[in-house]
């Protein structure tokens, strides 16, 4: 005895089976179906005054180090300086690539008293483009001197996801 099944008797066998996947996967979450989603980064960045734009002469360098935590959007961070040519008189934030003038997140209001090293911590709360930016290393920070004015040391800052 030959049993050929009717197209619709075929679909009915297999509707409870595609209804059982499709409850298994919607029930997940991302980070369990595979999908991984970064919520938290570390910053980084390392500042000379040959990625500074135009390009100077000091013998300066900084650090950035910090965090990003993208579900409060909140940047957490800490710079250092040594062997700038004069006190930092400002410093900030900016979005843009490599080589390239950029438009700024924050300005640091440094205050006085600081040398030719030192240290600044501060945070901030980036809008969704300024986050986009920061995400693709289209980031960097600088610090101003007397001396270099539009700034004596610049480095790109790297998220790395935790």
């Amino acid at each position: 005895m030959k049993f050929v099944l009717k197209p619709l008797s075929a679909s009915l066998l297999f509707a409870p089976i595609l209804l059982a996947t499709v409850f298994t996967f919607s029930s997940c979450t991302k980070e369990e179906a595979g999908l991984s989603v970064a919520l938290s980064y570390s910053l980084s960045g390392n500042a000379n005054s040959s990625q500074s734009v135009p390009k100077n002469n000091s013998n300066g360098s900084g650090t950035f180090t910090g965090t990003y935590n993208a579900s409060t959007k909140l940047m957490t961070y800490t710079t250092t300086w040594t062997n700038l040519t004069g006190a930092p008189l400002t410093g900030g934030l900016y979005t843009g690539a490599s080589g390239q003038v950029g438009t700024s997140i924050s300005a640091w209001n440094l205050g006085s008293g600081l040398s030719t090293s030192g240290s600044f911590s501060s945070s901030t709360t980036l809008n969704s483009a300024q986050e986009a930016e920061l995400l693709a290393g289209r980031a960097y920070y600088i610090l101003t001197t007397a001396a270099n004015a539009s700034s004596e040391i610049r480095g790109q800052i790297t998220a790395s996801a935790q």
